[in-house]
Parts: structure tokens; sequence; C-alpha cells
């Protein structure tokens, strides 16, 4: 199976898509999946040269791979530089999630960039494979590796991730729409370890980790460049906040030339199930 063929979707009435979801190790759907689903379920709404910026997702009950996924298009709004699209996914269970899209035709503007990449961060070629799935590659970097430059933050996790399939020129406006699809897919993996890290309870007894129930509640991306994510890209995620079992995680991605292509934040539940005495 190739990604597009991950992502395809078929047309199901008016603005209404239909996609087949895929068991996860885990047992069940992977929300990158469906946030890359339904991202590209809205862009099949807009014109082919509004590109999408950004994105928000909230999870709203764990799917299902036993059922297609039935993605809903709203078009909110057409305008002449920006559109907006909701995308609400169902199963037979109700709405598994919801997501709302921006897409902006390219402007020629100021091009600044005052997020640096870290400096000293070890290769990937030179790192091991640590994927769970034959869609990408990712390589950990271990915490004696990680960058003294001070970025805000706690419970740090950083990898390199790239898809393990060609996707085509990343400048063809398609081709890019596939390159962002594959990344939103990406981008699920690692935030919600830098909360992980973060909980005190885990972080300083990492064996209490199978007492607690981990799970991402919502998700957003602001793509700042092109991207091209069949090359390799740095994540970096750090803590910002931790209360009320919801912990706020912040990355910010690199390509390998230290180009941040993509903000990303995620909020995500993290609560004890340790029976209480």
């Amino acid at each position: 199976m190739t990604i597009q063929q991950l992502f395809a979707l078929e047309p199901h009435g008016v603005d209404t898509f239909v996609g087949a979801g895929r068991e996860y190790p885990w047992g069940g759907l992977y929300g990158g999946h469906i946030v890359a689903q339904a991202l590209w379920a809205a862009a099949e709404t807009v014109e082919p040269d509004m590109e999408p910026h950004s994105l928000r997702a909230y999870f709203i009950r764990r799917g299902s791979p036993k059922d297609t996924v039935r993605y809903e298009v709203d078009r909110i709004r057409n305008g002449k530089s920006f559109c907006t699209r909701r995308v609400v996914a169902r199963q037979e269970s109700g709405a598994i999630l919801n997501l709302e899209a921006s897409f902006q035709r390219f402007e020629q503007a100021a091009d600044v960039q005052p997020i640096g990449f870290p400096t000293g961060v070890p290769l990937p070629d030179k790192m091991t494979n640590s994927t769970w799935s034959d869609f990408f590659d990712r390589r950990w970097i271990e915490k004696a590796d990680h960058p003294a430059d001070g970025r805000e933050g706690s419970g740090r996790a950083m990898a390199w991730f790239r898809v393990t399939e060609e996707l085509g020129d990343p400048g063809d406006q398609r081709a890019q729409l596939l390159h962002r699809c594959a990344f939103a897919y990406l981008s699920d993996d690692l935030p919600t370890d830098a909360v992980v890290r973060t909980h005190p309870e885990i972080s300083l007894r990492p064996e209490n980790h199978r007492n607690f129930q981990g799970a991402s509640l919502d998700h957003t991306i602001w793509f700042h460049r092109p991207i091209q994510s069949d090359r390799w890209h740095l994540h970096d995620f750090t803590c910002h906040s931790l209360g009320s079992n919801r912990g706020l995680a912040l990355g910010h991605v690199f390509s390998e030339d230290g180009v941040l292509v993509a903000t990303v934040a995620q909020e995500a539940l993290i609560r004890d199930l340790t029976p209480s005495t």
C-alpha cells in the first residue's frame, strides 16, 4: 500500500467522502491517519492553488479499524485569498473527529524565521530506526544528546521522521498537498511523549508508566513553508503545561537544512489508573 492509497477517499454524495481505517499495533485507529484523511477531504473541496496553512482537530472518541470512516465537509467560507472548511469524521458509533482547516493562496512577502535549529543534534543516518509503521522511519534522539539551548518547557522529546516512499516534486501543488497530509500523519506520533516525560509520577518512576492512560485530545498544525515529507525532518517537542490530567506539548519541526517548516501543538490526556486504596 502506498501513502496515497492510505489517505484515499471515495466520493459519497455532496462534499462527503469515505475512507478506510487501518488497525494499528495498539488495536485502534491512529489519530494522525484520521487527521490526514480529514485534511485530504477538505482539500478536495477547494481550488487547487489553495494550500492548507493551518488546521485544528479535536479527537472525540476512539475509532474502530473495523468500520469505514465518513468525512462530511462543510464549506464555511470561500474568499479570494483564504477559505475555511470544517470536517466531521464519523463511524457507526458517532463522530470520532472534528477538524477545521484554513487554506491560502500563496503570497509573496517577507520571510523571517526567529526560531533557530537546535545545534549539535545527531544526524538521522547514524541512528537506529524505531518506527512502528512501514510508512515512516523514526530516529529517536536520546536525552544525553539533547542540546542545551534553553528551549522553553520540559520533558523534551526529539526525533527525526520521514515517510518511506517518494511523494513527488514538492513544488507541484498536488504533490505538496500529499506532503502536507503525510506530515499531518507523522505529527501525531511524538507530542504525548513530552507530556509523559513531564509527569512527576512517570518521569521520577518510569515503572509507573503502565499505570497511566494516555490519549490525544486535540491537535493543531501551522504550516509555515513548503514541506518535503519524504526527506528527514527534526521534530522537537516540549511540554508547556500539565494540570487536571491534561498536558500541552508544543513542537517545532525543521527540515534537515534548518528551515522551520511547521509548528505543532497538542493537548494530551494523562490519567492515573492506579486503584485507590
